[in-house]
């Protein structure tokens, strides 16, 4: 079931799975927001959702997409951290300037199908399942991109994680 909402003050959690963006009738763009258990309507654009999740972590979108570059040097349709301690990662499927961009949860999907006229089908661990605007060579290349970032993103906190730990270890009698 869809439920309207009438402003952008959902928040991403981890039970997020996408936000989708929707074109009403009279052009206007609105965001489906896909959890585990239900759906919500948005009148804001995905980005603009997805600016407001990471502003809520202490980051813009902009931030995010900059921290993305220089962790792993991806400039165009960066994958995002919205929370790391959360596990909270999502790319989007085209330009984030684009208003038919939607954003994907990275640790939701369960596989990807090709769909007809470039689209690609998208199934969600709990069996849900949307289409996109996007071919499947660049959902897939989506996919492994976030894989990149998250690995070497997750390696950078438990790095740090380690040597702090380590550091506030008291010295051994000698």
């Amino acid at each position: 079931m869809i439920t309207d909402l009438y402003s952008p003050s959902h928040e991403i959690t981890p039970l997020t799975m996408a936000i989708v963006a929707q074109r009403g009738l009279d052009g206007t763009t609105s965001t489906c927001v896909l959890e585990e258990q239900e759906e919500y309507v948005i009148r804001s654009s995905p980005s603009k959702i997805m600016d407001h999740a990471c502003k809520f972590f202490g980051a813009s979108l902009k931030g995010r997409q900059e921290g993305t570059r220089d962790i792993c040097g991806i400039t165009h349709k960066a994958p995002i951290s919205v929370d790391p301690s959360s596990g909270m990662y999502f790319f989007p499927t085209s330009s984030p300037k684009n208003s038919k961009c939607s954003w994907i949860a990275h640790s939701h999907i369960d596989k990807v199908n090709k769909g007809a006229n470039h689209r690609t089908e998208i199934v969600f661990k709990n069996g849900k399942s949307i289409l996109v605007e996007s071919s499947y060579g660049s959902i897939l290349n989506q996919i492994q991109r976030t894989a990149q970032y998250r690995y070497l993103l997750d390696n950078r906190i438990r790095f740090l994680q380690k040597h702090s730990v380590a550091e506030l270890a008291p010295e051994p009698f000698a």
